[in-house]
């Protein structure tokens, strides 16, 4: 089973002061239930994809934590991931680490990036339904302003009339996923299950 998930932000006090004010007693108590969330959902044999900002702990603190989460890690490097540049992490946890990626997942191609991208590879791609065969999940912008401009961006695009390649009429397809840690109570989840998350969202 693949996961996916962005923005953990392990170690930032700042999570919980401001921004988005996690509600935690403290980056310890924060830490722990993360830790929990995803391990009570992920697997040994389970991958998870890392879409940035995983940790803002020290090197020895970041180590000990890749060492406590289940899976098979792939990070998406975000502003935050410096930490990756230090000698003394051992980024041999993860099975790569990129600042883009392009990957398959159940016949559906996924677009990897921390930031959002609206106007990304595949974006016209349709299944015979008319069903999207490419997603774009990205991270970086969290539960702000810039998410809700960003919604409003994307339903300007999918209302949008174009001519597509067979020279008829089509509005131009955005199907782009926020992986924020925050919306899925810091639980990786399967494309699926973010792609239900986002409709419950958009719904509300």
């Amino acid at each position: 089973m693949r996961y996916y998930i962005a923005d953990l932000h392990f170690f930032h006090a700042a999570m919980n002061d401001h921004m988005d004010c996690r509600g935690f007693n403290n980056v310890e108590e924060m830490n722990e239930y993360m830790i929990a969330k995803w391990n009570g959902k992920v697997r040994r044999n389970d991958e998870v994809v890392i879409i940035g900002d995983l940790s803002w702990g020290k090197s020895e603190e970041t180590n000990s934590l890749l060492k406590r989460l289940n899976g098979t890690l792939y990070l998406i490097q975000g502003n935050h991931d410096r930490i990756i540049f230090d000698k003394k992490t051992d980024i041999s946890r993860f099975k790569w680490v990129k600042p883009y990626e392009e990957i398959s997942d159940n016949k559906r191609r996924v677009i990897l990036c921390h930031y959002p991208i609206p106007f990304y590879n595949g974006q016209y791609r349709l299944d015979k339904e008319g069903n999207p065969k490419t997603y774009m999940l990205y991270g970086h912008i969290h539960d702000t302003t810039d998410q809700k401009l960003l919604d409003q961006f994307q339903e300007m695009i999918r209302n949008t009339v174009t001519i597509n390649m067979q020279g008829e009429k089509q509005k131009i397809p955005c199907n782009m996923i926020n992986c924020f840690c925050g919306y899925s109570d810091y639980e990786p989840l399967t494309l699926d299950e973010w792609i239900e998350l986002k409709q419950k969202r958009s719904m509300g």
